[in-house]
């Protein structure tokens, strides 16, 4: 069964398994539904709203755990103290540049918006903000993999879809390589953080960052 087959059976649920990756992990399942797209077997405009409001979603949810429950949750798991002072720094050096583009960032998107939620920026501005970045970040990762599609289909014509199967492996390679090495370069910063001359920064308290906002959305 080539991969026209498998959309054509199951292709209604491939936006709900969209809305729930971007939900949950990057833009692997972007791409390839995008690439999909170009050869007229899924709507592309219906993807494009998937993979926005399950980023959008995603990535709220996670603010809201930060904003809530955040410094509980760093001191259960302090091996994410790292990450968070890191997307801290660039909040802190490039502030809505950095909420617009956290997404295209490999080493601290993962814990960006959850980090943001123990920052002083109110909720609604983050709101609004994320819902932007995520508009951008789903329609760009969509358009490479549908101008990719449409590349391929020009070289290869009909053989396209049968191809989208070894596609499909090719971006879940790229899926396990990029994953591989964010644990690389994770596990790089924690031993970077161990030295000696590091020990100041690793050891910063996170309060210095983090204000509670208040119900009418300024911090306190």
């Amino acid at each position: 069964m080539d991969i026209n087959q498998l959309i054509a059976e199951y292709g209604t649920y491939t936006y709900l398994i969209a809305f729930i990756w971007t939900f949950l992990e990057g833009e692997t399942i972007v791409l390839f539904v995008g690439f999909a797209a170009a050869q007229g077997l899924l709507n592309p405009i219906l993807l494009l709203v998937a993979a926005w409001l399950g980023s959008f979603a995603g990535d709220q949810v996670y603010f809201w755990i930060g904003r809530h429950f955040g410094l509980g949750i760093l001191h259960r798991f302090p091996r994410w103290r790292y990450g968070v002072e890191s997307a801290l720094r660039w909040l802190e050096r490039y502030n809505t540049g950095f909420i617009l583009a956290f997404r295209f960032i490999y080493g601290v998107r993962n814990l960006s918006s959850f980090a943001m939620g123990l920052s002083a920026i109110r909720w609604q501005r983050f709101l609004s903000l994320n819902f932007l970045a995520a508009g951008l970040w789903a329609t760009s990762f969509i358009a490479v993999g549908y101008f990719l599609g449409h590349a391929f289909r020009a070289v290869l014509g009909h053989l396209v879809r049968s191809f989208s199967l070894a596609m499909l492996g090719a971006f879940i390679a790229f899926a396990v390589t990029v994953s591989l090495a964010h644990r690389l370069q994770i596990a790089s910063c924690r031993a970077s953080a161990a030295r000696p001359e590091l020990t100041a920064i690793s050891a910063r308290p996170f309060e210095f960052s983090y204000q509670k906002a208040s119900p009418s959305g300024t911090s306190e």
